[in-house]
């Protein structure tokens, strides 16, 4: 029974993620992390739904033990169940071009939850659509004003291109030298 679960891929995917949830404890560009590649190369590529969802949340949430925790954690969460969500549909197409559209989806989506989060749980929005607009327009100021890197959300852009190329390019390489990783 253990055999058919602990595969030679579910092994290379489970330490690949590992590797790179390991990244976001290295000094970076704020927002220029893994974590939202992880999860949308677990929903993709783990054949396993439960492990499919465990695995990215497992990895943030240790890497979360380290780095401290803050108010907006849930809606970082579930910012990331949703990518696996994303993941777990990109599981039947999995080419360069619809990896790419579901990061950037990812991205988008994310920066609305996170927004959606800080409207709901800040003083400063009034309780209404007119504040939540004013809330996703300060969000926008803030990730398109430079001072971190490219901006604070082009890193988080660029750092999800550049993570899921990292993750899902190492297991089509892989799968192609050795064919069982490929999916099954």
């Amino acid at each position: 029974m253990l055999k058919k679960i602990f595969t030679p891929r579910l092994i290379y995917i489970a330490g690949i993620i590992l590797a790179a949830a390991l990244f976001r404890l290295v000094p970076h560009w704020p927002n220029f992390t893994p974590v939202a590649a992880i999860a949308l190369f677990g929903g993709a590529c783990l054949n396993k739904k439960y492990i499919a969802f465990l695995m990215p949340l497992a990895a943030l949430f240790l890497s979360d033990l380290i780095l401290g925790f803050h108010g907006m954690m849930g809606w970082v969460y579930a910012g990331f169940v949703i990518t696996t969500l994303i993941g777990l549909i990109l599981k039947r197409n999995i080419t360069l071009f619809t990896v790419a559209g579901a990061s950037l989806l990812s991205s988008v989506i994310f920066f609305l939850i996170t927004n959606f989060g800080a409207w709901i749980g800040s003083p400063v929005y009034p309780d209404s659509f007119a504040g939540l607009i004013q809330c996703y327009v300060a969000g926008l100021a803030f990730f398109n004003d430079g001072s971190h890197g490219l901006s604070f959300f082009l890193n988080e852009v660029v750092g999800s291109l550049f993570y899921n190329a990292i993750l899902f390019g190492s297991l089509y390489l892989v799968s192609k030298r050795f064919p069982a990783f490929a999916s099954a």
